[in-house]
C-alpha cells in the first residue's frame, strides 16, 4: 500500500486538510490513487483507476510555488537540472512533473520559470508480475537469458513489468535454480529505480547497479566499462543512438533487455534499426503485452 504522507507533506497546511479530510472518509482513494494533478487557479483533480476525483479548490500559484520549494528543500538551484528534465523524484518513488515558461539557450531548456502545473505521479510496484514475461527470457539450458525486447503501447506496464524482471533476475530464481546475475541498468528518466538521494526507491535487486539521468548511449557504455554487467537494462529505445550502445554490450558479451512503444509486428518494423537487430539475431526475443 502506498505511503501517502510521503505526498502530503509538501502540501500547504490547507491542502493537507482537505486531503486528509478525504482519505478519512474514504480510504480506498488511496488505493485506486494514480496521479494528483494541480494546475494554477484550477480545481485539483485525482486521476483514480476508472475516473477523476475533481477537489473544488483551486489552487493559487502561491501555493504551487510553495510546493516547489517543498520539493526542492527551498534550493530550487540545487534541483534545477532536474527541473529542466520536466519532473523531480521523492521519497517512495513517486514523480512530480512540472511544466511552465521556459527558458531556451542554444537549444536547451535551461530554466523553468513560471511554473503553472504540477503532477504528482503515485509510485506502486507491482511484485511478481513479471513471472509470464520470465518465462519467455529465461534461457534454462545455458543458464542465462534470451536478448530480450519487450513491446507494448503507452500505460501497459512495461516500465513495471521490466523492473520486476530485473529484480527476480538480479536476486537469483530459487525454484528453477538460476543463480542471481549482476545486472546494470540505464534509468535515463528515473522510471525503474526512482532513486531518491542515490536509493532506489524501488526494489530491482541485490545485484543491481543503476546509473540514471544519463543517455541510454552514455549509460550503457559507462556501465559496461566499469561495472561489468551480465545484463544490461533500459527502458524505451528508440533512436540511432540507443541502437548503436545495444550493439556495444551485446559485442561484448553482455545480454539484454529493453522496452519499447508499439502494438504489433509493424510498429517494430517502422524502426529500421531496430528491427534489424530482430533479422540479425541479435535479439532472440520479443515479447508483446
Amino acid at each position: 500500500m502506498v505511503n501517502i504522507d510521503e505526498i502530503l507533506r509538501y502540501f500547504p497546511n490547507k491542502i493537507y486538510q482537505i486531503f486528509f479530510n478525504l482519505f478519512q472518509e474514504n480510504n480506498k482513494i488511496i488505493d485506486e490513487l494514480q496521479e494528483i494533478r494541480m494546475r494554477t487557479d484550477r480545481p485539483i483533480i485525482l486521476r483514480l483507476r476508472e475516473k477523476d476525483f475533481i477537489l473544488q479548490y483551486n489552487i493559487p500559484q502561491s501555493e504551487i510555488l510553495q510546493i516547489v520549494e517543498r520539493l526542492c528543500e527551498n534550493s530550487i538551484y540545487a534541483y534545477k537540472n532536474q527541473i529542466c528534465e520536466g519532473f523531480i523524484t521523492v521519497k517512495g518513488g513517486h514523480r512530480v512533473g512540472l511544466t511552465g515558461s521556459c527558458v531556451i539557450e542554444n537549444g536547451k531548456i535551461v530554466n523553468v520559470k513560471y511554473i503553472s502545473s504540477l503532477n504528482f505521479r503515485i509510485a506502486r510496484e507491482v511484485l511478481n508480475c513479471s513471472t509470464r514475461v520470465l518465462r519467455e527470457i529465461i534461457d534454462i539450458e545455458n543458464k542465462s537469458i534470451y536478448n530480450t525486447i519487450i513491446v507494448a503501447p503507452p500505460g501497459r506496464g512495461k516500465t513495471t513489468i521490466l523492473r520486476d524482471v530485473i529484480r527476480r533476475l538480479s536476486n537469483g530464481i530459487d525454484e528453477i535454480n538460476f543463480k542471481g546475475k549482476t545486472c546494470g541498468v540505464v534509468d535515463e528518466r528515473g522510471e525503474i529505480a526512482a532513486m531518491y538521494k542515490g536509493v532506489p526507491q524501488n526494489d530491482v535487486g541485490i545485484r543491481t547497479d543503476i546509473i540514471e539521468n544519463v543517455t541510454k548511449n552514455q549509460g550503457i557504455h559507462m556501465l559496461v566499462r566499469t561495472m561489468a554487467p551480465e545484463i544490461i537494462a533500459c527502458d524505451e529505445i528508440g533512436s540511432s543512438d540507443d541502437v548503436e550502445a545495444i550493439h556495444y554490450a551485446l559485442y561484448s558479451g553482455v545480454k539484454g533487455i529493453f522496452t519499447m512503444h508499439g502494438k504489433n509486428i509493424e510498429d517494430i518494423k517502422n524502426n529500421r534499426q531496430i528491427y534489424e537487430l530482430i533479422e540479425n539475431r541479435e535479439i532472440q526475443k520479443v515479447v508483446f503485452l
